[in-house]
């Protein structure tokens, strides 16, 4: 009896998550799926046939590409700075210990937990009053400052467990300041420093609303689909989306196989 319940409770679990799985992933087999819609109106809602039309005509409306791209060149920039300053800092909070540690570590926590509307309300204020032209630029400073606290963490939590021996050979081995951050402790957080990039970069490409308050006449791709929803979402949207998870499935597994092979 005991046995029998046993495997009912695995049964039960199993499929258990397998509904959570395809709860999770219907919204992208959905994106996915419409990608390859031959629609015949405005409307991308109904299936009515498979095509490749789409994927060749990717770049065929000016406006959507612009604002693609917009999105990429200021992912790109703010996950650069981002990845740089948040290292920096991650180890700092996670290495050493100075005034100001511990009202640092919770102003890092504190932007993280602080919702969107603040952010991008008192960004909006900011520019205004430094009489800043809202534009690319006070973008990907938003960007930067919103993403700055997960590269933080995630490099200061890697850090943390760093040991910290393996330094002190390099210097007794006669390594520069600079050849044992650079041929040791960087290599060491190196998976930290990826998985904060790759955050970075998805978190800047999909903001809405930071990026509302502070974009000006620029146009992101986020902004482009909510404008375009009263007169409907072209298909190439659903393209577009498909080769951005695609793309971040692809550099998610090559850092998982790169760091199961260093260990």
């Amino acid at each position: 009896m005991t046995r029998l319940r046993g495997k009912l409770g695995d049964r039960l679990l199993h499929a258990y998550t397998w509904l959570i799985i395809a709860w999770l992933s219907s919204p992208i087999a959905v994106m996915i799926l419409f990608g390859f819609n031959d629609k015949k109106s405005k409307s991308n809602t109904s299936w009515q046939g498979f095509t490749l039309r789409w994927y060749q005509e990717l770049f065929g409306i000016s406006d959507l590409t612009t604002a693609l791209f917009n999105s990429i060149y200021i992912a790109v920039a703010s996950t650069v700075v981002t990845v740089v300053i948040g290292t920096m800092l991650g180890l700092a909070l996670g290495r050493h210990r100075f005034k100001g540690r511990g009202v640092t570590n919770f102003l890092v926590f504190a932007a993280i937990s602080t919702p969107e509307l603040v952010m991008g309300a008192s960004l909006l204020s900011l520019f205004v009053s430094a009489n800043l032209p809202r534009d690319a630029l006070t973008i990907t400073i938003a960007h930067v400052l919103f993403s700055l606290s997960f590269v933080t963490v995630t490099v200061r939590a890697r850090v943390v467990t760093l040991d910290p021996s393996l330094e002190e050979a390099a210097r007794d081995l006669g390594a520069t300041g600079w050849g044992t951050f650079r041929q040791v402790t960087l290599p060491a957080i190196m998976p930290g420093v990826a998985a904060g990039a790759m955050l970075a970069f998805a978190l800047s490409i999909d903001d809405y609303v930071v990026t509302s308050f502070v974009n000006g006449s620029t146009i992101t791709f986020p902004l482009w689909i909510i404008g375009s929803v009263k007169t409907g979402i072209p298909p190439q949207v659903n393209v577009m989306g498909t080769l951005i998870f695609g793309i971040g499935v692809l550099i998610a597994i090559a850092n998982a196989v790169v760091a199961r092979r260093r260990t």
